[in-house]
C-alpha cells in the first residue's frame, strides 16, 4: 500500500466560493475538502451578495492533481460555487520578488550633489588612487553574485537561464533575510566553459563574493577551480560545499543521539554529482573512511572505467577501501548512513531492512527524496530530507548567508576547507544539548543565532588560514584627507 504525502504550503491554493448563505453550508465544504484529504488554513469573508456569501479558502494539497481533485470536490456540493482559484506560489512570484531601495535619501540639491555629480568624484580617485577602496566605499562591501547558467535546477536539470531566475531570486532574499548580505541574481545564456569563467572574472569589480548556482556537474568543478584561483574575492559553489556543511552538521548531531563515531560508520552515497562529492570529501575532513558512492550503473570503485569522469576516478581513488561493487541495493547491507543528492524513490523499505543498527537517513532530492519520511520513518533511526515541510531539514539556507557574512566581515579572499569546517560545527552547536532528538538535529531555518554565529566562526577561521585581509575588530573609515585634488595620482 502506497504511503500518502503530506499537503505541503507549496501546493496551496486559494479558492474563491460564492456559497448560499444558510447555515451549515461552511461546515458541508469544510467535510468535503477534509474528505479529498485537503488541509484547510485560513477561511475569509470576502463579499456578499443576495442570498450569498463569498469565502476565500487556503487549502493545502499533496500535488496538482490532488488540487484539482480538491476543486471538483468543492464544485460538486450543492449550493456552492468556485469563482475562481488561485495558485499561491505563483502568486508570490508575480513580478519577482526582489527590489533594489536606496540606502540614504535624494531628496534635495545637496543630497544629489554628494550622492552624484560633482561629489561622487572625489570618491572615484579616492578608488582609483587605492583600489581596495572599493570594499570600503561601493557596494562591494556587502554584495555577492548568484550565477547559474540553468543547467542543474533543483531538481529540475537543465531547464535555461530564465526558468532560473526565480530560484537565485530566492537564493538572494535569503542571503538578505538571514545574512544581511545584498545579492544580485545573474543568469548566464551560455553553457561554455571558458566564456562563464570569463565573465565572471569580469564581474569582479562590482561584487565582494560570487555564489555559483545550479551549474551541471563535472563542469562546475573546474568552473569553481578556476575562478578561486583566479579572483581574490570568495567563491564558493554552494550546491557543492552549501550542503556539505549543513550535512556535516546535522551528521555531527545525529551522532550524539546514535553513540557512534563517524570513522566507524560506512556511508553510502546516491548520487556522485556536485553535492555528492563535496559532502563526501567534508565527510572525509572530518574523519569519515569508508564512504561508498554509488551513481546509474552502480558502485564506484577502483579501476571501474564505465561513466567515468575527472572526479569520479578521484572518488575511485579515494573512497570504497573494501572495493564494493553491484547496485546501490547490494552496497546498502551494514551502512550506518544513506545520503541521498539523485533523485526520487531510489531506495525501498527492503533497503532499508538490510542497514545497520539505528540507520541515520539524508535523503536530500528535491522537490521529492528519494524514499518518503513516512515510508522510511518505521525502519530508521534519524530520518532528514532537503524539504521543509518535515522535521530535519538539510538546508543551504543555514550555511550560505552566515558563511558569506562572515567572508565579507574579515574580507576573505576565499574559502578554505578550514571555514566550512568552522560553519559546520557553528550549525550543529546550535542545538542545545536539551533540544537534541531524532526529530531536532539540526536548527530550524528560522533560527535567528545561526548566521551570526557562522559568521563568527567563519571570520576566525579565515584569521586563522591567513585570508583575511581586515581584522574584525577594526573600525573601518574612508580616510580621505580633505581638499585632495580630484585629479591627483
Amino acid at each position: 500500500m502506497a504511503v500518502q504525502v503530506t499537503p505541503s504550503d507549496s501546493y496551496s491554493i486559494t479558492m474563491r466560493v460564492e456559497i448560499q448563505n444558510k447555515p451549515g453550508m461552511l461546515g458541508k465544504i469544510a467535510t468535503a475538502i477534509g474528505a479529498a484529504g485537503g488541509d484547510i488554513g485560513a477561511v475569509d469573508l470576502s463579499g456578499h451578495g443576495k442570498g450569498t456569501v463569498t469565502r476565500d479558502i487556503t487549502v493545502r494539497t499533496r500535488d496538482i492533481d490532488h488540487a484539482n481533485e480538491i476543486i471538483d470536490t468543492v464544485k460538486k456540493v450543492g449550493g456552492a460555487k468556485v469563482v475562481n482559484v488561485s495558485d499561491r506560489t505563483f502568486l508570490k512570484h508575480l513580478g519577482g520578488k526582489i527590489e533594489i531601495a536606496n540606502k540614504i535619501p535624494v531628496k534635495t540639491r545637496a543630497d544629489l550633489s554628494i550622492a552624484y555629480t560633482p561629489g561622487v568624484a572625489r570618491v572615484c580617485m579616492a578608488i582609483h588612487r587605492d583600489v581596495k577602496k572599493s570594499h570600503t566605499l561601493t557596494i562591494r562591501r556587502n554584495t555577492v553574485a548568484v550565477v547559474s547558467d540553468g543547467t542543474a535546477v533543483l531538481g529540475l536539470g537543465d531547464i535555461g537561464p530564465e526558468a532560473a531566475m526565480p530560484v537565485m531570486e530566492g537564493k538572494a532574499m535569503l542571503f538578505k533575510e538571514f545574512g544581511g548580505v545584498d545579492a544580485w541574481p545573474i543568469c548566464l545564456d551560455t553553457k561554455d566553459t571558458e566564456e562563464i569563467i570569463r565573465i565572471v572574472k569580469a564581474l569582479a569589480p562590482s561584487f565582494g563574493g560570487i555564489n555559483l548556482e545550479d551549474i551541471s556537474a563535472p563542469r562546475c568543478f573546474e568552473i569553481e577551480e578556476r575562478l578561486k584561483a583566479e579572483m581574490d574575492i570568495p567563491v564558493f559553489h554552494d550546491d557543492q560545499h552549501g550542503t556539505a556543511v549543513v550535512v556535516l552538521a546535522a551528521l555531527l548531531n545525529s551522532l550524539k543521539i546514535v553513540k557512534k563515531r563517524i570513522q566507524d560508520m560506512k556511508i553510502v552515497v546516491a548520487g556522485v554529482g556536485a553535492a555528492g562529492v563535496a559532502c563526501s570529501k567534508i565527510l572525509m575532513n572530518a574523519g569519515a573512511r569508508n564512504i561508498i558512492g554509488v551513481d546509474r550503473i552502480g558502485a564506484i570503485y577502483k579501476g571501474r572505467k564505465q561513466h567515468m569522469n575527472f572526479m569520479k576516478d578521484w572518488y575511485a581513488e579515494n573512497t570504497n577501501p573494501d572495493g564494493e561493487r553491484g547496485k546501490l541495493s547490494d552496497v546498502m547491507k551494514g551502512a550506518d548512513m544513506f545520503m541521498g543528492l539523485a533523485g526520487p524513490g531510489l531506495i525501498t523499505v527492503e533497503d532499508l531492512k538490510v542497514m545497520a543498527k539505528d540507520p541515520i537517513v539524508f535523503a536530500m532530492a528535491n522537490p521529492d527524496p528519494e524514499i518518503m519520511p513516512e515510508e522510511a520513518a518505521p525502519y530508521v533511526r534519524i530520518m532528514a530530507t532537503g524539504r521543509s515541510d518535515y522535521p530535519n531539514q538539510i538546508n543551504n539556507v543555514l550555511c550560505f548567508p552566515g558563511l558569506f557574512r562572515g567572508a565579507l566581515d574579515c574580507r576573505a579572499s576565499m574559502i578554505t576547507e578550514e571555514m566550512k569546517l568552522a560553519a559546520a560545527y557553528a550549525i550543529a552547536a546550535c542545538v542545545d544539548k536539551a533540544e537534541l532528538s531524532e526529530d531536532y538535529i539540526i536548527p530550524s531555518v528560522f533560527n535567528r543565532k545561526v548566521a551570526p554565529a557562522v559568521a563568527k566562526e567563519v571570520a576566525k577561521a579565515a584569521q586563522r588560514t591567513k585570508v583575511a585581509r581586515r581584522a574584525l575588530n577594526k573600525i573601518e573609515s574612508p580616510e580621505i584627507p580633505i581638499g585632495v585634488r580630484m585629479d591627483a595620482e
